[in-house]
């Protein structure tokens, strides 16, 4: 058979790492294996580390329906054309068809990648995740790690030395990965063709510094220093900016680049070897020589143009290898190598049908891919064992530019299509053309992060977009661009639009997607028409790294229309994405609304009313109304630019000292920083700024953590199947047939602890926590069993078989919330000895009180920590019944505690060793636990070697987080801010087990007293809920104490009208009353430093200017909104005993053994420091020389007993004391012996004292136990931080301008460790209070399980300007070498993140809200945490379009009104500028009640209409906060020859209609609401109006449910509904009186008929234009109605019957106001009244429906055209 119709198995791999050769053949390596698995199992190599991990949700509960992996056994059944994801996707949509898996989400594994073109001899390098990228892939390449940057043995490279330096490492974890992002993006720099930089310096920009690692997480640094290190390459730096580091001192006069690392321009590193060039050449000679054509391969990287075969190049090496045939193999040979496992390349398009048509590619195990990026977004479900790798294909890699556009292979990169659109973009003579090619390379460089779109393919984000509700960015600009696309269907090829593309089925795998098609919408000169193109992304990170809630991209031909002065829009493409879609759409009927027409504000609201109808999220959406929200401000923000008299949104204004504006944008500011720290001299070493202790191990990734150390041939792997139910029974738990299936060795649970052994998991002093759920589940996430495996990868995916049969019968309903914890009384005990102390008495205190604000909420969610590495245990069986478990754990010796009682041995037969964690935060405490007893018991069963790694998604589900909490306080205080007494209700769900939840009271009430309250009392439950345990977490309790002690202040402040930092300044403590406060930690009065430091922090921080710069700000900007707040800090801190043990070994060298763990902290840093210092006197040449000479050993529970948790901040300081303390034993033992040798010589060398004294048999290692002296266990900390944010009103986006900290360290034991704490803590506090979405189902699992929907910050998320002052306050004699704790406080200071947003939102409030004038104040409102961009409700931005989209029917109002006043002024009218509504306060309290009475009924009852339910908490929460307006409405009317004194007021009573209505939602006395089958109190009104001729016919269709209801589309089993008869024109008397008698004659199925309580006033008077009030319309549960229209020919009765109209309406909608504000004009013209706006044509009607939501309205006037418009 010809050449063309064969392909080609390969069978053997072959590539470089790190310059060295590595080769496998088919038969030894899975074509499954990814890079990152191949590294780290096959090579030496370890720097590369598995940080996000893998699958999501595994094991299904039986009998829930159709499962997620049902579903995914379904899918499987398909091979997948072309699945290449390169969006990060986040929190997106929720459908049942989407799943994300998580990987490629944290920068941890990335590498380099060179790729070699024999063609044109040149070397392309790039990044790419190695998690993500198959090995076979990678034939032929060269792959470097950062162990082949520098090396302990190599020397270090000058990256690694400046992270070093600039002390960018804390875990170290991540930092190889960062290492690899900036030595990928120097070479990258460095290859462009700019200018050649300085010596010592790349090509890089310091803007591209910035975004070089965006894609890298870290949970330790906070950034700042690792952006200095890769600025520090920059050569446009100044190096003046860079933070502080090693290489030059604060206050040198001019640092120096020679003083840094030397920097080879181009990277210094040979990434493509010369042998492997060498070995490609030949191949491609012989090749040539054999007339082997060679295709142009998939184009992996922006700069790589020609590619060779790299299928063809392998198998032709087998035939040089083995001197055998050049073989093909048929495809329709039954023996032929189809039939076996592999990685497969076709050459063509007639190729790869050829394989999916063969019998044996028709199987189930088969994968489709080009760069493998869909792995990262859709999780795969089973293990696949061949796989077609299309990206050598021709046709999916070519670039055709055309005339027209440009045509682009699927198969091309994303980062190459942003190159290929940057190039096109240049050069075109157009600006308009070249408008849209940018702004697409621009939006697609925000998509992912830049080693995923160096892999992704354009094409395989499309077919994820087209095959699964993927969020896709590229999908939807694409399609606003009028893109095309080319698809391949067996024998043909068809082009069809993106549009058309998107709306098919899902393509199966006959289909290929061949190219995308980009015009280039070039427009000639001499038309009058311009060409606009924008596109819009709402996203949690602004560089990419998250997938958008919306995104969007308008196009359009723009003209000018000179006889209205208005633009007009055509050709319109509006394309929506992500908001809960299918795929992304055209707003077609908008586009078509808006083409042709004149751009007016009308224009602008008709358009945005016709998108509403068109955006609306599937069922299951998360944060629906933001996204709509979202869509409806990018198309204002889009059209607004071309009407005058509206604002842009899109721009920001800063005023200058002179008042000038100047347009900025804050995203694009630079990073900057200082930092201020003071050496201490007195102690040196101690007080130096030192690098980290093995600082470049973990940037060279030599650092071993557990994953890290080898594992034996024949061990293990084991992964967790867990509960996906709370409270059951598990009946049994069986295996899905899959290939991950057949990989599982055994299962291990409960029944093969021993019988010594006990099923426990984890304990602490308050209680114990079983390891698996046997025989009953109490919680999601909690294990059932471990799978294990060959490899970790197998059991991962083995455990995701899993199916899980549950039995729920005879079990309690589990219990979930706070809430349903009190209904059931389900609480943990806290010993009285943990329970805080009352202070003073609340009664007197809120007695003296002027003010008192009582029971309100506030809310706080829970944190995952995040730690880098995840949970991990390595353990081996030893002999003699004993274990040696590797755990990664900040608390080895309770971990032993629980293996050895969960085996049933001693504790002397359990070892546990711990040498660092790549981060701990509290999590890899007690919640390492269960891991490593887990790992210890399948080791201990199966007697080999067992490692457990938790992949992300188990780990995030099983762990547990920081505690959540809602709390209500209650507060009196002063007239001037100082308060009386506070009382706080606090409910703390602990989940399962009490862990260390017992001691979080305490923490949360020591967070509060950083306030002096006057008299504090509180009520404190700790609730035991069916949730997964909740444990500490950095600064556990004071987190939310702090923060709910800010709320109170600034609620405070809110009601007063005060400046917070003013009440914050008024109760803050004297020394006196922190005595009191606290009595056992307050020390002595000079160290009681808050006073200063916030002051200090004012001062040097320019708090008051900025103030009023943030206050001016806010003034000229309506769309963005600023806000700063000041907050204090004030931290307990207790020290703990600790072991410590220094030994000196003959040659002198020094090793000591401490109790803490390093997890990042810098605890050896300082140990080192200590034990130099402590030595050091007996040093000849000074202390400094030994700490070269110091070695710090790992713990281990067997060598170092009673080393207690690490935790608390204190671990350093008390390792430190004992380290301390060992020293001063050895020196004393050495002493005598100096003196001998110094009567010889006056100069005694270290070795020749070590020498002597081993020679005289003196003990040189000394251990001793360390515990704090009375008095000084336990102080306190204090600081202040300042942060200043930016909101966007359209999207909700926070930019955090600026923090600046002020931290007393006292004097800090090493300034750079604590500086990088305190900075790292800062940035986790406000991932806690801002970003963090810690989200669970119905049944509380967490579903917030990943890198990609659950968003800690990163680079782009970090302050603009962060500076941070550690200060030196002096000694303190009960401190260790007087320092103090910096690891957990800082945490509390980011709550000046949160307290700087709610700030910037009361500044919107104020802008947007009118609710003032009935009591309500929009300054007072409480943000729960986190607060992120979807979860802000007081964001008005979809009520401020609406509002925005008429400001010149506001210019027109006041100058009409001016003209109106001048007009009356003459004679003698006072003439008021709106109708107010009064205050009936009787009336609110009356019906406040009758609504709480409703409320607490409803509660009890199984509501099916939920809607109702949370409708009527809405009603009485707004009527708590005095919002609720029901009462009277107060009118003028003016009259011929009226006075001042002669106006006429007209009331009207509503008592009758709020009755009805509330009679209407309670149909009898004791039945819920919604029981007579009412599912939201619909309002219906009639197809047309009643008049004399139809009025019979009208009220028998009312009566029947006929054509009214059908009319309005309502359900046809509706048995209530609420009808309002529509009437216009003349009516005689009885007409009324027959209309009015039949709306009280119910019909028989229950509806009500409304007309009017007062419709017998109305047919008294008669009417020429009578009460209109048209179809109320049901959206988000809020009612508005159209319009209302009045006219009568009484002018008393005019204002009576208007107020009577719109308080009818307004009361029968079923969704009470809260408030509601009428601008009216009263113009006297002949005998009538009209109520309109500016525009007599028209009428504006606002109604505020919260405080924070506006909706405006109108209608127009048809009878009187004589009057002149408003403007």
């Amino acid at each position: 058979m010809a050449a063309a119709s064969d392909a080609s198995r390969v069978e053997r791999l072959v590539l470089a790492l790190n310059g060295r050769r590595y080769e496998a053949t088919a038969d030894e390596l899975d074509p499954s294996t990814t890079l990152l698995e191949f590294i780290r199992t096959r090579t030496p190599f370890r720097g590369p580390k598995l940080g996000c991990g893998e699958a999501t949700q595994r094991n299904v509960p039986v009998g829930t329906g159709r499962s997620h992996a049902a579903a995914a056994r379904t899918g499987l059944l398909r091979c997948r054309p072309l699945l290449a994801a390169p969006s990060v996707p986040a929190s997106g949509t929720s459908s049942p068809t989407k799943f994300f898996n998580p990987r490629g989400g944290c920068g941890a594994c990335v590498v380099l990648v060179a790729k070699y073109n024999p063609k044109t001899d040149e070397v392309t390098e790039f990044s790419a995740s190695s998690c993500l990228t198959l090995i076979y892939s990678l034939n032929f390449c060269s792959v470097i790690t950062t162990e082949g940057l520098g090396n302990t043995r190599d020397g270090f490279h000058a990256i690694q030395k400046r992270m070093s330096g600039f002390h960018a490492s804390q875990c170290g974890f991540c930092t190889p990965g960062m290492c690899m992002s900036i030595f990928s993006s120097l070479v990258d720099a460095d290859n462009s063709k700019r200018p050649q930089p300085p010596n010592g310096f790349s090509k890089l920009k310091v803007s591209e510094a910035e975004k070089a690692f965006s894609g890298n997480l870290c949970r330790c640094t906070g950034y700042r220093p690792i952006v200095d290190a890769c600025k520090s390459f920059a050569s446009d730096v100044d190096l003046e900016d860079l933070g502080l580091n090693i290489f030059w001192k604060k206050g040198d006069k001019k640092p120096d680049v020679g003083k840094l690392p030397s920097y080879t321009f181009g990277g210094g590193i040979c990434t493509f070897p010369d042998f492997l060039r060498s070995e490609i050449k030949t191949l491609q000679q012989h090749l040539d020589d054999v007339n082997i054509t060679t295709s142009k391969g998939s184009q992996y990287h922006p700069k790589l143009q020609n590619y060779t075969l790299c299928g063809g190049i392998f198998t032709f090496l087998d035939f040089l290898k083995s001197n055998l045939k050049y073989q093909r193999y048929h495809l329709n040979d039954a023996n032929n190598i189809v039939s076996k496992d592999g990685w497969y390349h076709p050459r063509s398009i007639k190729q790869y049908y050829e394989l999916i048509n063969s019998t044996l590619f028709s199987e189930c195990s088969v994968k489709v891919v080009v760069g493998n990026t869909s792995a990262g977004v859709y999780k795969d479900y089973d293990l696949y064992n061949k796989y077609i790798d299309i990206g050598e294909i021709p046709e999916l890699s070519s670039i055709v530019r055309k005339a027209e556009g440009i045509e682009i292979g699927a198969a091309i990169t994303i980062s190459k299509t942003i190159e290929i659109l940057e190039k096109a973009s240049k050069p075109m003579s157009s600006p308009n053309g070249s408008v849209v090619f940018r702004k697409l390379a621009d939006h697609m460089s925000k998509v992912a992060s830049p080693f995923v779109r160096n892999t992704a393919s354009l094409g395989g984000n499309i077919i994820l977009a087209q095959k699964n509700p993927f969020p896709s960015d590229i999908a939807t600009i694409l399609l606003g661009a009028g893109s095309t696309v080319c698809i391949q269907v067996v024998g043909e090829q068809r082009h069809i639009t993106l549009e058309e593309f998107l709306e098919q089925p899902p393509l199966d795998r006959t289909s290929l997607l061949l190219s995308i098609f980009i015009p280039h919408w070039i427009l000639y000169s001499q038309t009058e028409t311009s060409l606009v193109f924008q596109t819009y992304r709402a996203a949690s990170r602004p560089l990419g790294n998250a997938i958008s809630y919306v995104n969007s991209a308008f196009l359009g031909h723009v003209s000018f229309d000179e006889s209205s002065s208005h633009h007009v829009l055509s050709n319109l493409h509006l394309a929506f994405g992500a908001y809960g879609t299918e795929h992304a759409i055209r707003a077609r009927k908008v586009e078509k609304f808006l083409t042709d027409k004149l751009l007016t504000a009308s224009t602008i609201h008709g358009a945005i009313q016709l998108l509403k109808e068109t955006i609306v999220p599937m069922k299951g959406t998360s944060h629906p109304e933001y996204r709509i929200s979202v869509a409806v401000g990018f198309l204002f923000s889009f059209l607004s630019v071309h009407v005058k008299v509206i604002a842009d949104p899109g721009k920001t204004f800063s005023t200058s000292s002179d008042d000038s504006v100047d347009i900025i944008d804050v995203y694009d500011s630079p990073l900057s920083s200082r930092q201020e720290t003071v050496s201490g001299d007195e102690y040196k070493p101690i007080g130096e700024p030192m690098k980290k202790y093995g600082v470049e191990l973990q940037a060279s990734g030599e650092a071993v953590y557990v994953d890290d150390i080898p594992a034996p041939k024949n061990c293990l792997h084991g992964e967790f199947i867990y509960s996906t139910r709370p409270l059951a029974f598990v009946k049994n738990i069986t295996f899905k047939s899959s290939l991950s299936s057949q990989k599982i060795i055994t299962v291990v649970s409960a029944k093969d602890i021993p019988n010594e052994g006990q099923n426990i998991g984890s304990m602490s002093m308050f209680g114990d926590e079983p390891l698996f759920g046997d025989p009953i589940t109490e919680f999601a996430g909690q294990a059932l069993g471990v799978v294990i495996a060959e490899t970790q990868r197998y059991a991962d995916m083995a455990a995701k078989q899993a199916v899980v049969e549950y039995d729920i019968v005879d079990l309690k309903p589990p219990i979930l919330t706070v809430e349903q914890a009190v209904q059931n009384n389900s609480y943990f005990n806290v010993p009285a000895v943990f329970y805080p102390k009352q202070i003073g008495d609340f009664s007197m205190g809120m007695a003296e009180a002027d003010h008192k604000i009582l029971s309100t909420e506030v809310k706080l969610a829970s944190q995952y920590y995040f730690y880098m590495e995840t949970q991990t245990a390595l353990a081996f069986p030893d002999e003699d019944n004993t274990i040696v478990v590797y755990s990664s754990s900040q608390y080895p010796e309770l971990a032993q505690t629980v293996i050895a009682k969960c085996l049933g041995i001693p504790l002397g037969n359990v070892r546990v060793i711990t040498r660092r964690v790549g981060g701990g935060f509290g999590g890899k405490a007690y919640r390492s636990f269960p891991v490593a007893t887990a790992a210890a018991l399948c080791a201990y069963k199966l007697r080999c070697p067992v490692k457990m790694y938790l992949n992300r998604n188990t780990d995030m589900i099983m762990v547990g987080s920081r505690h959540p909490m809602k709390a209500h306080y209650s507060v009196g205080f002063k007239s001037d801010g100082k308060i009386t007494a506070l009382h706080l209700d606090l409910l703390i769900d602990a989940g399962i087990s009490e862990d260390l939840s017992p001691i979080i009271p305490n923490a949360v009430i020591s967070a509060l007293k950083k306030y002096n309250w006057g008299a504090l009392s509180f009520d404190i439950k700790l609730c035991k809920t069916n949730n997964t345990s909740k444990s500490s977490m950095r600064a556990p309790g004071d987190t939310q104490g702090s923060l709910i002690a800010e709320a109170i202040i600034e609620h405070v402040a809110s009601v007063l009208s005060l400046d917070a930092n003013r009440v914050r300044e008024m109760n803050f403590h004297t020394y006196d009353s922190l005595l009191l406060f606290y009595p056992a930690s307050a020390g002595e009065e000079s160290t009681y430093t808050l006073h200063s430091i916030f002051n200090r922090l004012a001062l040097t921080s320019s708090y008051g200017h900025r103030a009023d710069t943030v206050k001016q700000f806010n003034i000229c900007n309506k769309w963005r909104k600023r806000g700063i707040s000041c907050v204090p800090l004030i931290f307990n801190v207790s020290p703990r005993s600790a072991p410590g043990r220094v030994s000196v070994l003959k040659d002198g060298s020094i090793v000591v053994q401490v109790g803490g763990i390093e997890i990042g902290q810098g605890l050896w840093t300082k140990v080192q420091q200590m034990t130099a210092f402590a030595l050091g006197q007996l040093w000849p040449e000074g202390c400094e020389g030994l700490l070269e000479r110091v070695r710090v050993l790992q713990a281990d529970t067997l060598n170092l007993i009673q080393s207690g948790v690490t935790g608390g901040s204190s671990s350093s300081e008390s390792s430190c004391a004992a380290t301390l303390q060992a020293c001063k034993l050895l020196i004393s033992r050495l002493n005598p012996i100096m003196n001998k040798l110094r009567l010889k010589s006056s100069t005694v060398s270290w070795d020749n004292l070590i020498s002597q004294a081993s020679q005289e048999n003196v003990n040189l290692s000394a251990s001793v136990y360390w515990v704090p002296e009375q008095g000084s266990n336990s102080y306190l900390n204090y600081g202040a931080g300042i942060s200043e944010v930016e909101i966007d009103l359209i999207t909700g986006a926070i930019t955090i301008l600026r923090s600046d900290l002020v931290y007393d360290c006292g004097m800090s034991l090493n300034p750079a460790v604590d500086l990088g704490q305190i900075e790292g803590s800062f940035i986790q506090g406000v991932g806690f209070f801002i970003y963090e979405e810690h989200q669970t189902n119905s049944d509380g699992l967490v579903v917030s399980n990943s890198t990609w929907d659950y968003k800690i910050p990163s680079v782009d998320t970090i302050p603009n300007q962060f500076n941070v002052e550690v200060l030196n306050t002096g000694y303190h004699k009960n401190r260790v070498l007087s320092s103090k704790a910096s690891g957990e406080p800082a945490v509390v200071l980011a709550s000046s993140v949160h307290c700087a947003l709610r700030e910037a939102i009361r500044a919107a409030r104020k802008d947007f809200s009118y609710s003032t004038e009935s009591g309500t104040s929009p300054q007072i409102f409480q943000l729960n945490v986190p607060a992120p961009m979807t979860c802000r409700g007081e964001r008005p931005a979809d009520a401020a379009a609406t509002e925005q989209a008429l400001p010149h029917l506001e210019m027109g109002l006041r100058k009409r009104f001016s003209q109106i006043r001048n007009s009356l002024s003459k004679q003698d009218v006072d003439f008021p500028e709106n109708h107010l509504i009064s205050f009936d306060e009787n009336l609110r309290c009356k019906l406040l009640q009758r609504v709480r009475n409703i409320v607490e009924e409803a509660e009890g009852w199984q509501i099916r209409n939920q809607a109702m339910l949370e409708q009527l908490k809405v009603i009485r929460e707004s009527m708590y906060r005095g919002y609720f307006m029901l009462d009277t409405f107060k009118c003028r009317a003016y009259q011929d020859n009226s006075s001042k004194a002669d106006h006429r007021k007209c009331m009207f009573d509503r008592h009758a209609e709020v009755e009805h209505i509330i009679n209407f939602l309670m149909p009898t006395k004791g039945s819920p609401p919604g029981t007579a089958n009412l599912d939201v109190l619909p309002i219906v009104g009639p197809a047309k109006a009643v008049t004399e001729d139809n009025i019979d016919e009208m009220l028998t269709s009312v009566r029947d449910g006929g054509t009214i209801i059908k009319h309005q589309n309502h359900a046809p089993d509706r048995e209530r509904f609420l009808v309002i008869i529509e009437i216009d024109g003349d009516m005689e008397e009885g007409t009324w009186s027959r209309l009015y008698s039949a709306s009280k004659r119910c019909p028989e199925d229950g509806t009500k008929i409304i007309i009017s309580s007062q419709s017998d006033r109305i047919a008294r008077f008669g009417t020429t234009r009578a009460v209109k009030v048209e179809y109320l319309r049901q959206e988000e549960y809020w009612y508005f109605f159209k319009s209302l229209a009045f006219g009568s020919t009484d002018p008393e009765e005019e204002p009576r019957l208007t107020a009577m109209a719109m308080q009818m309406a307004l009361c029968l909608n079923g969704s009470f106001v809260a408030s509601y504000l009428v601008h009216t004009l009263c113009l006297r013209r002949d005998t009538s009244l009209y109520f309109g706006t500016a525009d007599p044509k028209s009428c504006i009607l606002v109604h505020i429906w919260t405080p924070y939501k506006v909706q405006a309205e109108w209608f127009e006037f048809k009878d009187y055209e004589d009057f002149e418009a408003g403007e």
